[in-house]
């Protein structure tokens, strides 16, 4: 006979109990976050409909696709597609609802195990995995025949979408103090570019299928996907309905397996969240063997740089690149456009002249990045000897990511469509394009300075400066055309001597480019020497 408990003891809830509660508490989320304001209804109402009508749509493409050629491919590459999204978009989007994140639940009577079950049931209600479903069953019934097709899809409609759900719990959960960190917050703010990022990559995916005649052209990738896990469910369909029996009995193991793995994983993750102590509450210990860590010039990249104020202010610029968010947002910015432009618009060399423009774009509002804190900046500044300082180390910055960054990317463009005869005008008039904008960004950054708000929105101008900053922007592009206009004129006509012609276009534009940011420089110096207080008044209002 069991002992009693003790007095006042408090009793451990079931898993049942803990799995009804859970799912309750989800749905009242739901519902109480709905009544909150009338934004975040349209938005979970437009993001439910969208689900229906898209995963709707898959689910009917996929039925029309029943018993053609590809359809296998299409029905493993979009399983593997959507279990990619499910890994990568936690950490961007903190992981799903906060109100439920396991760390919340440490100091209740909680046991991991039915824990993790009860998470598990509630992470099954959501937007996402009313799509998951759709198109597992989709991709399902796209491939079902037989007695044999038909119940191996029973088991694999569910294999798929808990290992989607399990894949994405373990991931926030493994990652969930660092995504409430100031890492995580700049994952957050990235997540929009990223998904950008991503819907060309899917647009340049599609353009392919178009240019190759069709499905066809998934086969490769499919080859390969169908082995791996929750593709593999898939697939086991697909073996079943033709007899490959051992091949579907495989392609199941292998997801149940990993489904297994996954569990565990989160398991582990969620015990040490719930047991560990969190780092940010202990206070490190002092380690007295550490020498005193001397100026920030003779570490990292400062033992790299001459001694003086410029490498002080490169490295600082850098350092911003790398640590502030909107920064950095700015930077992936330019860098993911940069690279995503010469093959959107692939048809030439010179496309790959996006990068140049990108990068030259980082030069303008160099002072509204530092914001209130240029004040610091502004006293160390006496004379335009100074400022001329200042802004030419910000451009050098600039330069040491975009010049190769720059040469890379022309020269793949120049591999990829086997056009080495363009190479050179292309490079030259690409590095012209970033010298003319780092001038042009520099002259803007001294007449035109605006504020960026410091907060965890996507707003990069202070209220009220709005037209100011777009109108720096016009006129930048409109006089930066124009000054690069004689070199595409001088193209123009060396072309008609052929390809070994232009190849003076790369010490030319090299020279034009410097030469054009060199006066840049010397214009925005002088006027920033003149206009400290004004322009420290203009950034300071975020």
């Amino acid at each position: 006979m069991a002992a009693p408990a003790p007095a006042g003891a408090r009793a451990v809830p079931s898993g049942p109990a803990v799995t009804g509660t859970m799912v309750r508490l989800k749905w009242s989320l739901l519902a109480n976050g709905l009544q909150q304001s009338a934004g975040r209804t349209a938005a979970f109402v437009t993001a439910a409909v969208l689900a229906v009508v898209v995963g709707g749509l898959l689910l009917l493409g996929l039925l029309a696709m029943r018993g053609r050629v590809n359809a296998d491919a299409l029905a493993v590459f979009l399983t593997a597609t959507t279990a990619l999204g499910w890994a990568v978009l936690p950490l961007f989007a903190g992981g799903g609802d906060e109100t439920l994140d396991p760390g919340r639940m440490a100091m209740l009577p909680l046991r991991p195990r039915p824990l993790l079950a009860a998470l598990t049931a509630s992470s099954l209600i959501g937007v996402g995995p009313l799509f998951t479903l759709l198109l597992a069953l989709g991709c399902t019934l796209a491939l079902a025949h037989g007695a044999a097709g038909a119940l191996v899809g029973v088991l694999a409609v569910p294999l798929v979408l808990l290992t989607c759900v399990a894949l994405a719990r373990a991931v926030a959960t493994a990652n969930s103090r660092m995504l409430a960190s100031r890492k995580g917050k700049d994952l957050a703010l990235l997540s929009g570019l990223m998904i950008a990022f991503g819907m060309q990559a899917v647009n340049l995916g599609l353009q392919q299928i178009g240019d190759q005649g069709g499905l066809g052209a998934l086969r490769p990738y499919s080859d390969v996907l169908r082995w791996l896990p929750p593709a593999s469910a898939v697939e086991a369909v697909r073996a079943a309905g033709a007899g490959e029996y051992a091949l579907a009995a495989l392609g199941l193991a292998t997801t149940a397996l990993a489904l297994l793995a996954l569990l565990w994983w989160w398991l582990r993750s969620l015990t040490r969240l719930m047991v560990d102590p969190d780092s940010s509450t202990i206070q490190p210990a002092q380690d007295k063997t550490r020498k005193p860590s001397g100026d920030s010039a003779q570490r990292g990249l400062g033992r790299l740089l001459p001694e003086g104020r410029t490498a002080v202010v490169i490295e600082r610029t850098l350092r911003y690149a790398w640590r502030d968010p909107k920064t950095k947002t700015a930077w992936a910015t330019s860098i993911g456009l940069g690279l995503l432009m010469p093959f959107i618009t692939s048809g030439s060399v010179y496309s790959a002249c996006w990068v140049a423009g990108m990068m030259g774009l980082l030069m303008y509002n160099q002072f509204g990045q530092d914001t209130s804190a240029f004040w610091m900046v502004a006293a160390t500044i006496s004379d335009r000897r100074d400022a001329y300082v200042e802004l030419r180390a910000r451009s050098l910055a600039i330069a040491l990511i975009t010049v190769p960054f720059t040469v890379v990317v022309v020269v793949v463009s120049a591999a990829r469509l086997d056009d080495w005869g363009r190479l050179a005008p292309a490079l030259g008039i690409a590095l012209a394009v970033a010298g003319v904008l780092v001038g042009l960004g520099a002259v803007s950054s001294a007449y035109h300075p605006y504020s960026i708000p410091q907060d965890s929105g996507y707003r990069n101008v202070a209220p009220g400066q709005g037209a100011l900053a777009y109108l720096s922007f016009l006129l930048g592009a409109v006089v930066g055309a124009l000054l690069c206009l004689p070199l595409i004129v001088l193209l123009a006509v060396l072309s008609d001597g052929g390809a070994a012609a232009t190849w003076v276009l790369l010490p030319l534009g090299v020279v034009y480019g410097t030469a054009v940011a060199y006066g840049g420089l010397r214009v925005a110096a002088a006027r920033t020497a003149d206009r400290l207080p004004e322009i420290l008044s203009a950034v300071s209002k975020g």
